[in-house]
Parts: structure tokens; C-alpha cells; sequence
């Protein structure tokens, strides 16, 4: 790739109050020593990324500067630490852009200072508030206690008084009169008591009263914003509700999605490319998948109400050691392996369920330029894999001559098929074609081992992608699926390896790489990077995230050789627009762990219909009963069907021993038949035709008894 030198860019001259970001390079260690990283200055917080795409789900380290040290070592150095385990050595690129940085770094560390020796004074505020409340809780104790003696003495006082009415002629007036007198004392002192709590407490609640009106005022306000709020969101709202009525009457494919974030810390290892935010889309990026020019969204509703559950998977326990221990080295697809280690589906169904998100490859059909098609085909490449994250059951194998359609032409505007065409080596044809104009078609073959610890899947097949618009065919294979933890522990699935997804018309091309998981490495689990570049080699955009939850993508602006990595390779840096997400995974139905696992899709994929053909994998005896729960049966069935298919298959050989040698070799295929594209120049099974046409004559005569 060409390289391009890289302006330096110049950060505005920092105000107070202002945040504060852009490039440094801080030490890391004696091996690998400085390291580009993006820094971030942020409410009296320095906190630094390796990408500026990291900034929203991955931060590499933060020191607070209110307790920190900043000296400067020379002209573009300085040291930043506090005093304990955070120390960040730093160098910019020249000394001017040093000392903004500590201009920035000095006015943030005085801010927050301030900040703290203010939350200390508003910490010292409260307290004295408490101890306020709680002498006025103690004065209001006392005005009570006050209270009760004033009327105990004065109901005395009151007696006293009509005693010594009644008396006053008597010879015991003398006593009587000290009595009362004692009693009015007593009053006195209680009612000067009573009278001196009130004031103490009216002294109190005056001196704080203004700072009450104030809090309430302020908490008034408060409630007036946050009504006035609510009531913003609830219009917002209602008008969202309409719109969105509105689009899904439309194209019911709308909002299915939901929101999610990549997981697990990043790494700060090199990759062969290096991936940077450089700046914010000065203009508004152009929508991928725009096109004023097609068609209105086609109008469609609902075939019927899908199931959206299946029996809860049985705890039926067997070592699965026990019965691979012999076969180590053997092809995957020859070991005799009871269904308590499947899945109620077959290959084919798993095959059709790469269709989950078929809505890319609608919005790849609407692009006008081929880089941003290209986008939308990566990302559906990506996107087969989510199904398979837990995923650890084994699909039935397909019998030779097994179909299994999927026909969603009225709710999602597809139709596919999937046929068994060769048994050994096991091989399955898959067509779909969609009224939003693009076909895709694929073979695959699986070369399988058992390696003792883990099993490899590897498919072998050609995939391909035709667009009708443009007549843009893209090829491309799948990578490596591995299973791990087969002796001891729990099972495990990776994807790992590389795809190339061309453009045989244009000569673009997309290259992904699928990390495999290490325990050893920081990086994302189930990582996945991707550039997608023209016919000239020119970056147009790249691709990152993972292949269990989604895919971003970001235009590319400029491109720089950069250094070597640990393996010697020279690493690319690309200078990128703001990432945006172009795929997520959907939610997994509530349930699922109980039901193998299954997407929503994959619920309704074994679910009887009417009018299939006798070979669709929804009749296959054996798959029905092991999802009814019942696993005994369903082993003896499965030894049932497949003494029947090897009976079959030595029948046909002794028919081939028996025909001319002359006569064009057999092939079993119903609705596919093998040819070479032009296109591309790979061989593969391509749909002939008729399969639908037979089914809305209902006439399967064509179809084997294979059941």
C-alpha cells in the first residue's frame, strides 16, 4: 500500500474548563518503548486508549490530577505521577505541543483542587446541617417535656386555688396559702422553661430558614425541569410510536434489532494493521445502502404465527470420551455418534440459518458504489457465525437426497433450499433468491478430524453472491469452526482463520481475520478485523468487532506504513472517519439455554409444515423424536435410517458396475445439478430449477423414499 505522510494536526490552545485530547506516546516497556496512544483530559481525569474507537468500551488506564505530579524532563518529555503505583513517562511530538499539553494538564489539576476542596466544604455544609437538625430535634424534646410539666403544675395550681377558697375562714389557711404559693412557683419555673425553648428554637429556625426557602426553591425548580421533561419525552415518544407504526407497515424487518457493545478488555499487542479515529466526519457521512432510485419497500405481512418454543432439552447424561476414544483421526461425519450429542436439526437447517440476517444482504442490493456493497456482504459473512457462540451440539447428518426449503417470500421476500447431494464425502447445495434482487449459492463440503482434545471443522466449499442491479458476483469460504474441551471440562466453539470476500465484476476486495482465542492474549474474544479495498489495493473502509455480538465499520481518509511487529511484518496504519455500526446480533429468545440454544429462527426451523416435499428434514423421524424429548427412540431410529441408507447406496453401486461405461455417471441430485461458474471458475452445485413448481403442483413424484 502506498504510504501517505500524516500532517500533524494542532489541538486548540486550552481554556480553562475545556477537556482536553489528542496524541501521545507513552513508555510501555524496554522491548516494545514508546507506544502511540490517544489521551483523554476530562473533568480533572487524564485517561488514555490505544484507539480512539476504544474511548466508548474500553479505557487502558486513568490518574485523577488532583493528587498528582507533573514535571517536565525536557524539551518534548514530561512525567506524570501520584505518588503511588501511576506514573506515565510521555513525549510529544514537538515542545510546543508539550507545553499545551501541560498548560491543560496544570489548569485541569487547579480545577480540580478547587473541585475537591469544594466537595469537602459541601461534606463540612452537611454535617453542620445534621447537627442543626439534631438540636432542634432535642429542642422540640424539650418544649414537649415543658409542655407536660405546665400541665401537671397548673391543674395542681388550679386545685390549690379552689381549695383555698373553700377554706378561707379556716384555721388551716396559713398552709393552705404556702401550698398555692409553692405551686405557683413551680408553674413559673416551668412556663419560663417552656418559654426559653421556644425561643432558642425560634432562634434557630430563623437563622436557617432563608437557607431552607432556598433548598426547597431549588428543589421546586428540580421538579418543575424534570416535569417539564417528562412530559418533552412522553410527546417524543409518542411521535417515535407513530413513525415507527408507520415503517414496520412498510418493512416489518425494521427495529428488530437491538443495541449491544463489544465485551472483554482489549489488547495493547500489535496487529499486522492499526486502526485510528484521527477526527469527527466534518460533513455527514454518506449513508451506505442510499438509493433514491429504488424501489418502495414491498408490502407484506405475516404467512402465519411462528412457534416460539420447543421441549426443554432432557438432562440425559453420557461420557462423551466413551464413545470417541476409538476414533481418534477419523472423518467427524463416520463416527457413529448417539443424538444425546445433537441438536434437533439437521446440517441443512443449520446451513439456512446463515438467512438470520438477510437484511444486509437487502440493504448490500440498494448501494450504488461497490466498496460500500462490499461493506454489507462482509458484515453478512460475519454475521453466519453468531448462531454458533453456544452452540455445541452436532446437526444431524442429512441422508443423500434430504431437502429442507425455507420459504419466507411473504414476510421476508426470500425463498431457500438446501439439498444432500453427496454423502461421502458429505456434501450440501444451498440456493437462495430474493425479491430485492441478489441470489446467494453455496457448497459445502466438510473435512472433519477428532483430535482427542478438540474436534476441527473445516468447510471446503465455495459460496457466492450475485446482485441483479449491478451484476456484482462476490465469492468467498468459510473459516475453520473448533471445538474444544472434548475429554475434560466444558465445551467450547471458536472460529478462527481468514476470509477473502472478491468481487469477481470490480475487483474489490475485503480480507477478515477471525483471531482465535488464546488464553494468553488481552485481546477481544472472538475478535474480527477487516479492510476493504478497491482493485488498486486502496483502503476504502475497515471493519472491526466480534463475531458473536457485531461489526463496525469506518471510512478510511488517509493510510501510513507503520512500524514492524513482533513477527517482522510492516504494519498499515489507517486514519479513519467515526466508527458506525453496520451489524448486531439479535437477543436470544427467553429460554434458550434450555432449548439447545436456539435463535429465534432456529426455533421455527423443524417446525411441521404442510405442503414440503417427503424428503424436507422437518419429516425425518429420528430429529422428531429427539426433539420430543424422547432419545431412545430416536437412537434406534437413527440406526434404522441409516442401515437403510447404506442398503441404498450398495443397491446403486451394484447398478453402476452393471451400466455401460459409456453412459454419463449417475448423480443423485434432485434439484441441483454441478457445473463450473464462468465467473469465478469454481465447480459447484447450482439449483436447476423445479422445486418450487413442484410443490405448488404438489407433485413429488421425483422424490426417493428416504425416510
Amino acid at each position: 500500500m502506498k504510504a501517505v505522510e500524516m500532517p500533524e494536526t494542532k489541538p486548540p490552545t486550552p481554556t480553562p474548563g475545556d477537556a482536553y485530547n489528542g496524541w501521545l506516546f507513552k513508555w510501555t516497556n524496554y522491548i516494545k518503548g514508546y507506544q502511540r496512544r490517544w489521551f483523554v483530559l476530562s473533568n480533572g481525569l487524564l485517561s488514555y486508549y490505544r484507539t480512539q474507537a476504544e474511548m466508548g468500551h474500553t479505557c487502558r488506564g486513568t490518574i485523577n490530577l488532583a493528587t498528582a505530579n507533573i514535571a517536565v524532563e525536557d524539551s518534548c518529555n514530561f512525567v506524570i505521577s501520584n505518588g503511588g503505583a501511576q506514573t506515565y513517562h510521555l513525549k510529544a511530538n514537538s515542545e510546543v505541543e508539550r507545553q499545551r499539553w501541560i498548560t491543560a494538564l496544570e489548569l485541569a489539576k487547579a480545577k480540580a483542587v478547587h473541585m475537591q476542596a469544594e466537595s469537602g466544604e459541601k461534606h463540612e455544609k452537611c454535617k453542620r446541617q445534621n447537627s442543626t437538625l439534631r438540636t432542634l430535634s432535642g429542642k422540640v424534646e424539650d418544649l414537649s417535656t415543658c409542655n407536660d410539666l405546665i400541665v401537671k403544675h397548673g391543674s395542681a395550681l388550679q386545685r390549690s386555688l379552689s381549695e383555698l377558697e373553700g377554706i378561707c375562714a379556716g384555721t388551716d389557711s396559713g398552709e393552705k396559702v404556702k401550698q398555692v404559693t409553692e405551686r405557683a412557683t413551680m408553674f413559673k419555673i416551668a412556663s419560663d422553661a417552656m418559654i426559653n425553648a421556644c425561643r432558642d428554637f425560634l432562634s434557630l429556625a430563623q437563622n436557617h430558614s432563608k437557607h431552607w426557602q432556598k433548598a426547597l426553591q431549588v428543589e421546586r425548580n428540580q421538579r418543575i425541569r424534570l416535569e417539564d421533561t417528562l412530559e418533552q419525552l412522553a410527546k417524543q415518544h409518542n411521535h417515535l410510536e407513530r413513525a415507527f407504526r408507520g415503517a414496520t407497515h412498510n418493512n416489518p424487518a425494521i427495529g428488530s434489532k437491538g443495541s449491544g457493545s463489544l465485551k472483554g478488555d482489549a489488547s495493547d499487542e500489535d496487529d499486522d494493521n492499526e486502526f485510528f479515529d484521527a477526527m469527527q466526519d466534518p460533513c455527514d457521512e454518506l449513508s451506505l445502502a442510499s438509493n433514491p432510485e429504488s424501489p418502495q419497500p414491498l408490502e407484506i405481512e405475516p404467512l402465519r404465527k411462528r412457534r416460539t418454543r420447543i421441549p426443554d432439552k432432557p438432562n440425559y447424561y453420557l461420557n462423551l470420551w466413551s464413545i470417541m476414544k476409538n476414533c481418534i483421526g477419523k472423518e467427524l461425519s463416520k463416527i457413529p455418534v448417539p443424538v444425546n450429542f445433537n441438536e434437533p436439526l439437521s446440517m441443512l437447517q443449520r446451513l439456512s440459518e446463515d438467512l438470520e440476517y438477510y437484511e444486509l444482504l437487502d440493504k448490500a442490493a440498494k448501494c450504488q458504489n461497490s466498496v460500500e456493497q462490499m461493506c454489507y456482504v462482509a458484515a453478512f459473512t460475519v454475521s453466519s457465525y453468531s448462531t454458533t457462540v453456544h452452540r455445541t451440539g452436532k446437526p444431524f447428518n442429512p441422508l443423500l437426497g434430504e431437502t429442507f426449503e425455507l420459504d419466507r417470500l411473504k414476510e421476508c421476500g426470500y425463498r431457500s433450499l438446501c439439498e444432500q447431494v453427496s454423502h461421502h464425502p458429505p456434501a450440501a447445495a444451498h440456493h437462495a433468491f430474493s425479491v430485492k434482487g441478489w441470489t446467494l449459492q453455496q457448497e459445502i463440503t466438510l473435512a472433519s478430524k477428532f483430535r482427542g482434545k478438540y474436534i476441527s471443522v473445516i468447510p471446503l466449499g465455495p459460496i457466492q453472491c450475485i446482485f441483479d442491479k449491478n451484476n456484482n458476483q462476490y465469492s468467498w469460504k468459510k473459516v475453520t469452526t473448533t471445538v474444544h474441551n472434548i475429554i475434560v471440562g466444558k465445551l467450547w466453539l471458536d472460529q478462527s482463520g481468514e476470509i477473502d470476500v472478491v468481487n469477481h465484476r470490480t475487483g474489490d476486495r475485503c480480507h477478515l481475520k477471525f483471531n482465535p482465542y488464546s488464553y494468553f492474549s488481552r485481546d477481544v474474544p472472538r475478535k474480527v478485523t477487516g479492510v476493504v479495498t478497491d482493485k488498486d489495493g486502496k483502503a476504502h473502509y475497515v471493519l472491526s468487532g466480534t463475531w458473536d455480538e457485531k461489526m463496525e465499520f469506518s471510512r478510511v481518509i488517509q493510510s501510513s506504513k507503520g512500524e514492524d511487529d513482533t513477527e517482522g511484518k510492516q504494519r498499515t496504519v489507517y486514519q479513519t472517519l467515526k466508527a458506525k455500526e453496520i451489524w448486531i446480533k439479535n437477543p436470544l429468545p427467553e429460554g434458550a439455554e434450555n432449548m439447545y440454544y436456539f435463535s429465534t429462527l432456529a426455533l421455527t426451523l423443524n417446525e411441521p409444515e404442510e405442503g414440503v416435499a417427503p424428503t424436507d428434514s422437518r419429516r425425518r423421524p429420528d430429529q422428531r423424536l429427539m426433539e420430543d424429548g424422547q432419545w431412545d427412540e430416536a437412537n434406534a431410529e437413527k440406526q434404522r435410517l441409516e442401515e437403510k441408507q447404506r442398503t441404498t447406496r450398495r443397491e446403486r453401486e451394484r447398478e453402476a458396475v452393471k451400466s455401460p461405461k459409456d453412459s454419463p455417471p449417475h448423480t443423485p441430485a434432485l434439484w441441483f445439478e454441478k457445473l463450473q461458474d464462468p465467473v469465478s471458475g469454481e465447480t459447484l452445485h447450482v439449483y436447476k430449477g423445479g422445486y418450487w413448481e413442484a410443490k405448488e403442483e404438489g407433485n413429488w413424484d421425483v422424490c426417493p423414499d428416504i425416510f
